[in-house]
């Protein structure tokens, strides 16, 4: 895939990296140093800290879509929402339920619901607005934030290992950071995911990568070799 124009991208570092340089399966961890011949370990994130992150990403999903519409649309009927806000909460977990793959499932239903109720209304662009309340949510509920582009970038690398993506952080300049992912495992399980029948709005995740960061930092930025929409 090639994105020859970053303009619309409110990221300071945004490119491609072709697929000729993903690394062959097994080849190396997950994550990788930048810049470096030898790999760096993976993320350590735990079942319990997966767990928690897919939890605290389905707050800020959903917090951030009341937010959005009492924003933007408070004229809507808001029985519309309630009644999707019942299939995104329903067979949930229960709270001493650690498996992080029952969150993951949650979290993507959340996901498509909320994407499927925005575009059918209003079209993809309002997804924007959406993300930007999320971004609002994620800065309350983040834990020791610092202010500091890496913030952003490392959350976003833990979201990326979720889905046991290729990636890369680069953290070489104090107020510099740029997540590079050369295999998005988010493809791979919206693939899975249209398989089982699980009806997606949108033809690919590039729009929400695109349009809608965490937060703006001059200092921050994403490099993708994301495979092109089937």
């Amino acid at each position: 895939m090639s994105m020859s124009s970053a303009a619309s991208v409110p990221m300071a570092v945004l490119g491609t990296r072709p697929h000729a340089h993903l690394e062959p399966p097994g080849a190396s961890p997950r994550a990788t140093a930048s810049g470096s011949s030898t790999p760096a370990p993976a993320l350590d994130m735990t079942g319990d800290d997966r767990v928690a992150l897919w939890q605290q990403r389905l707050l800020e999903a959903e917090s951030g879509m009341t937010t959005f519409l009492l924003e933007h649309h408070a004229d809507l009927r808001l029985l519309d929402w309630l009644h999707t806000q019942a299939e995104i909460f329903a067979d949930f977990p229960t709270p001493d339920d650690r498996d992080p793959t029952a969150w993951q499932r949650v979290f993507f239903r959340a996901q498509a619901l909320i994407e499927r109720f925005i575009v059918s209304r209003w079209g993809e662009a309002e997804l924007v607005d959406w993300a930007r309340a999320n971004a609002s949510v994620f800065g309350k509920v983040e834990p020791e934030p610092t202010g500091r582009p890496a913030d952003v970038v490392h959350r976003l690398a833990r979201q990326a290992d979720l889905y046991s993506s290729r990636y890369a952080v680069d953290t070489d300049e104090p107020m510099q950071a740029t997540l590079i992912i050369s295999h998005c495992g988010i493809w791979d399980y919206r693939e899975q995911a249209r398989a089982r029948g699980v009806p997606l709005t949108l033809a690919s995740p590039l729009f929400v990568l695109h349009h809608c960061p965490l937060g703006e930092h001059p200092g921050q930025g994403i490099r993708t070799g994301l495979p092109p929409a089937a």
